[in-house]
């Protein structure tokens, strides 16, 4: 197969591999549309790329490998489990000894976002992780998914920071409230998940096939699971997909000089969709960019 210098040559014609340089967060996270972890893409365009209707509201977006025309009017930004249990103190994942300061840092940037993109009126799907009280819903007693939650004590009564009673990743609970900075507003979608990708049985296809959405901003936690199982399936679904790197977190590996949400923005932007950030989206949507012919996802 080769090493990753080589595998890289094969796929981007062109790129210039650097050092790592120690640096843990990709540029797009700081606005700049410089590639992140020392990967500078060079040469490569997306072909086969159909013209659309000029009857939308196109917008140019810098992003990774290259930049990207989405329609707002058919675009819709998802936030990923971004609730008390991953993201507070006193949820699950600080309980358990998580460093949850990766996620915390993304809520001022996922904020920004939200209020831009509802300025344009790009629609907003909040996707929560959360189980029946029995957790019924949770798999049987072999599923893995049942297993790896019950490591984290999935369903235990717990006493919230503010005294009332609650319980882990249950639904309707504050465990499984959004986070306090970026509650759902009048219009917004709210779903709930019981495994880790946003669409595996859920009614998120059926709602943005009924909304005639082709792109959606991805926002959320954590980066290499429930983000990434969403972005995963999405792709396969045809949707076209911009994950905003500083609206996202990754505590695992986190203290590896390459992490894996560095790997997860590498197997994204090369594979599987595309990587900005919320500065440059919300420079997209003030620019207000429209094209007569637009370059989109569609094959």
């Amino acid at each position: 197969m080769g090493g990753r210098k080589e595998v890289l040559a094969l796929m981007f014609p062109g790129h210039d591999d650097r050092e790592h340089a120690g640096k843990k967060r990709a540029s797009a996270a700081s606005g700049s549309s410089a590639a992140p972890f020392g990967v500078t893409w060079r040469n490569y365009t997306v072909r086969n790329m159909a013209p659309v209707s000029s009857t939308g509201r196109f917008i140019s977006l810098d992003a990774m490998p290259e930049s990207i025309t989405i329609d707002a009017s058919r675009t819709a930004l998802l936030v990923v489990d971004m609730q008390n249990d991953f993201g507070a103190k006193g949820g699950m994942f600080d309980r358990a000894g998580i460093d949850i300061s990766v996620i915390r840092s993304a809520v001022g940037p996922t904020a920004r976002a939200l209020a831009s993109a509802r300025k344009e009126g790009i629609g907003v799907i909040y996707v929560k992780m959360g189980y029946q009280p029995d957790l019924s819903d949770l798999g049987s007693s072999d599923s893995p998914n049942r297993i790896k939650h019950q490591r984290m004590s999935v369903g235990s009564i717990i006493t919230t920071p503010d005294g009332r009673q609650s319980q882990i990743l249950v639904r309707d609970t504050w465990n499984t409230d959004i986070l306090d900075e970026l509650r759902p507003e009048s219009g917004d979608v709210v779903i709930y998940k019981t495994r880790y990708s946003a669409f595996y049985g859920t009614e998120l296809d059926a709602i943005l096939k009924k909304r005639d959405i082709k792109w959606l901003l991805i926002t959320g936690c954590t980066t290499n699971v429930c983000v990434d199982s969403t972005i995963r399936d999405a792709m396969f679904r045809d949707y076209s997909c911009v994950l905003l790197a500083d609206c996202t977190g990754e505590p695992i590996g986190n203290e590896f000089q390459r992490t894996n949400h560095d790997a997860s923005l590498l197997a994204i932007q090369a594979l599987l969709g595309w990587v900005a950030s919320s500065a440059e989206l919300i420079r997209a949507l003030e620019r207000g960019d429209q094209t007569a012919t637009a370059r989109s996802g569609d094959a």
